[in-house]
């Protein structure tokens, strides 16, 4: 085992979206990274990127972590043995985790209820719930031994109101903020931090796709959010650096609504 120096970040999901997002914001504040993805070659890749990208914008007067310093992992975060490996890499790598990002995720059916298929839901709730537990649960173990570590889970707005049709999924991110809450009230004496996110609706290449396909219309959404627009990932990853970092030293146990306004809003129309 390498006892590393700089800081250590596991984020889930960092192939794409809000998770590469993440992984980018946190290699620039000079953590080496390992970025965990059910693809476990686009992970490799993404590290790779990652280590690249920090090489080049690299002076001598803003140091960080080295090129390679980043790790790849391929995990299905609902499978314990998948996790355990996860987290046993990252340790046997660098001898310490200080953040761990859990971003992995799946959407929804996009059908009426009485439509909707009972393993695709238990599925959702396996990669949110099941995943976030262990995730946790497992980096708990590293964190509590050193007494030390910041989690940051993602929820969403699903999880704070109601929007039909999205019964598994707002069932899941509700149940990710009452752990987060539950976890956060456990270790806070431990030197473990606990929070979330919720974010709205962000522009990621999976909106993309749903926008493509009919699934989404992006301009009720924009209308329907106070700021107008859809987040960017960048924005959604520097929440959760914030929640990461010592600037949030008394915080745990929150849940961060970023989403332009949208759970405050109460107005009958934009």
């Amino acid at each position: 085992m390498n006892e590393s120096t700089a800081r250590v970040a596991i984020v889930t999901g960092a192939a794409n979206g809000i998770g590469w997002a993440c992984a980018q914001r946190f290699a620039r504040d000079g953590f080496s990274v390992v970025l965990a993805d059910l693809d476990g070659r686009r992970a490799t890749e993404r590290a790779a990127e990652l280590a690249a990208e920090l090489a080049a914008e690299l002076t001598d007067s803003q140091p960080g972590t080295p090129a390679g310093a980043h790790l790849g992992i391929g995990a299905d975060v609902a499978s314990e043995a998948d996790v355990r490996a996860l987290i046993d890499s990252c340790v046997e790598r660098y001898g310490r985790l200080d953040v761990l990002v859990n971003n992995a995720g799946n959407g929804d059916q996009p059908h009426p209820t009485v439509e909707q298929n009972v393993d695709a839901f238990d599925r959702l709730l396996g990669i949110h719930v099941r995943g976030t537990f262990l995730m946790c649960r497992e980096a708990g173990r590293v964190m509590l031994a050193q007494r030390r570590g910041a989690i940051v889970n993602l929820g969403s707005i699903a999880g704070l109101a109601g929007i039909p049709t999205r019964n598994a999924y707002g069932a899941a991110k509700a149940g990710i903020v009452a752990m987060t809450r539950s976890l956060a009230c456990e270790w806070a004496r431990d030197g473990i931090r606990v929070n979330a996110v919720a974010p709205g609706y962000v522009a990621t290449e999976l909106v993309e796709t749903l926008r493509r396909n009919g699934q989404m219309n992006l301009q009720k959404i924009e209308q329907r959010t106070p700021m107008g627009r859809l987040a960017r990932p960048a924005e959604i990853a520097g929440a959760i650096a914030f929640l990461a970092s010592d600037a949030a030293s008394y915080v745990t146990g929150s849940v961060l609504s970023v989403d332009g306004g949208w759970h405050a809003f109460g107005a009958a129309s934009a």
